[in-house]
């Protein structure tokens, strides 16, 4: 695995001849030895159709290619850091909680009203979250972002999680999503119009969740 916690805020990242690393734009904080950064104008593997999911989605976020003989420190904003390792499976997650991944995962995007419905197009409009989600897929580790700390939550056949829209912030595995609404108490001490719904996530899998509702 090329990266190494180093706190709730920083990832360490070993760079290797011939490998390669993304990250956000800003996230690099010092490195060490012979590495190269290079603006990604095609949206990493994705190419232009992952480019043009995260501008669709208003997720433009720019990455950098990480390339040469060394390691580098990367955070961003004081964020909480995770690391999730994968070893074949799919991790969906927004493009601005990316912090960095392995070169070697396929990317792609995932337009969550294909699975939601029309509820799934809902989300976007009354979270102020994107109706694209970033794929990453394969062998390898992802770092992600995320306010005030992250749990992961087992997602198991017959037993769904439910996840507010705005803590969400990535899952893996056979999972299928699906937005409904939720009225309670919590729409009734007013407490903002994103918290009417919920995200349903059914299958096998796991999801992470942060700790605060604050969008990246």
């Amino acid at each position: 695995m090329p990266f190494r916690e180093i706190n709730s805020k920083m990832v360490e990242a070993r760079v290797l001849p011939g490998q390669r690393l993304f990250s956000q734009r800003g996230a690099m904080l010092a490195y060490r030895g012979e590495v190269s950064f290079t603006p990604n104008v095609g949206g990493g593997q994705g190419g232009v159709m992952s480019m043009i999911g995260r501008r669709v989605a208003g997720e433009a976020t720019p990455l950098m290619t990480v390339e040469g003989h060394g390691t580098v420190l990367f955070g961003h904003g004081g964020h909480h850091v995770q690391v999730v390792t994968l070893s074949g499976d799919t991790l969906c997650v927004e493009a601005d909680r990316l912090l960095a991944f392995d070169g070697s995962l396929q990317q792609g995007t995932l337009f969550l009203g294909a699975q939601g419905g029309v509820m799934g197009m809902v989300r976007g409009q009354v979270t102020g979250q994107g109706l694209f989600t970033t794929t990453l897929k394969g062998h390898g580790a992802v770092a992600v972002m995320a306010h005030g700390g992250v749990i992961e939550l087992p997602i198991t056949p017959g037993r769904p999680v439910h996840v507010d829209p705005q803590a969400y912030v990535a899952h893996y595995g056979e999972v299928r999503n699906k937005l409904s609404t939720a009225l309670g108490w919590r729409d009734m001490v007013g407490r903002g119009s994103g918290e009417a719904f919920q995200l349903e996530l059914s299958g096998q899998g796991a999801v992470f969740v942060q700790a605060s509702e604050e969008k990246l």
